[in-house]
């Protein structure tokens, strides 16, 4: 009877997902240990426990499951930072506001509108430099002005500054 060769085991799920478990258990101290050394040196001392954890399991599960293929790592190389992608979207967002524009917003039970205007934003005869500057006029407090005036995503503790 021929022989049949058997190629590599496939990965065990199941252990990786039993040790990123016993991660989720470790307090700061040990995960700090265990970045040591898988890395060969200590984590940034700034990086918080959860981004320990997160990165120790990823590298687990690379380890065991496969990394990122080549073009993948090439699109992730070749894409901007984070905060670079916010300044993007910022200004983007800022692109679609066109002279003759009108914003509304209420604040405390009156509708305040706002005209975009080339050289900056009119509201109550008075034309400011930037949509934080009106409503900081119109609520007395500093504010996002993109976000008083809805135009970007709510914070989580609902009082929009």
């Amino acid at each position: 009877m021929p022989r049949v060769k058997i190629g590599p085991a496939l990965p065990d799920r199941r252990s990786v997902e039993d040790e990123i478990a016993r991660l989720r258990d470790l307090d700061s101290k040990a995960l700090r240990a265990r970045w040591h050394i898988v890395f060969g040196r200590p984590p940034p001392r700034a990086l918080a426990p959860h981004l320990i954890y997160r990165t120790l399991a990823y590298r687990l599960q690379a380890d065991v499951l496969g990394d990122l293929d080549a073009a993948s790592i090439r699109l992730l190389d070749r894409s901007a930072s984070p905060e670079q992608a916010a300044q993007r979207a910022a200004v983007r967002s800022f692109n679609i506001l066109r002279p003759g524009t009108i914003l509304s917003r209420e604040w405390r039970g009156r509708v305040h509108r706002v005209a975009v205007l080339a050289e900056g934003f009119a509201w109550n005869g008075t034309t400011y430099p930037s949509l934080s500057k009106v409503a900081c006029a119109i609520t007395g407090t500093r504010w996002n002005g993109p976000r008083f005036f809805g135009m970007r995503d709510e914070v989580s503790n609902g009082d929009g500054r």
